[in-house]
């Protein structure tokens, strides 16, 4: 049942990362036809200068576990390659334990009132032809606390595993 709890939540990290990847796309494309209308038709449009805006809040923040999810964010690997796999395990499993997930329930704490203040007033845009729904974007915020915890709890269960496995190992060779 654990595992395939796991197994459910990455397959959801998944899915959300390759879905949001796609919005990539058509980010490039409205960046494009904002250059077009600007330097080609000498025109502008607001909604969609803050189309390009939303999109990539949206790619970034929902995006994030995925990259996590895929050991695809930035590392500065001085140390790290060089570690056995339980090692590893155990740096990872501190970094989630103490600086991911405390730095999510921090973010998710001081972000509340703001995302709730957003959605009290149904905040939209402070630009005249701007588009409506900036309390959805500011939303993305708890979106991306809830899904790197996500992550970050199957990656705890994983390490602690991958632990254990090789302290099983380590005692079945020593015996």
């Amino acid at each position: 049942m654990f595992k395939q709890t796991l197994a459910g939540i990455e397959s959801f990290i998944d899915w959300t990362g390759r879905t949001v990847s796609w919005l990539s796309l058509f980010l490039v494309l409205v960046t494009f036809a904002v250059v077009v209308l600007r330097y080609v038709f000498d025109s502008g449009s607001i909604a969609l200068q803050e189309v390009s805006t939303y999109l990539h809040a949206t790619i970034f923040l929902a995006g994030m576990a995925y990259t996590l999810q895929q050991d695809a964010h930035v590392r500065v690997d001085i140390f790290y390659t060089r570690f056995s796999k339980q090692t590893k395990a155990w740096v990872d499993l501190f970094g989630a334990l103490f600086l991911l997930l405390p730095f999510m329930l921090f973010v998710s704490w001081i972000s509340w009132v703001y995302i709730a203040d957003s959605w009290s007033v149904l905040e939209g845009s402070r630009e005249a032809g701007g588009l409506p729904g900036v309390f959805l974007l500011k939303s993305l915020i708890l979106v991306m606390t809830t899904l790197l915890s996500l992550q970050a709890f199957t990656q705890i269960a994983r390490n602690i595993e991958t632990i254990m496995h090789s302290d099983a190992s380590n005692e079945e060779t020593n015996d």
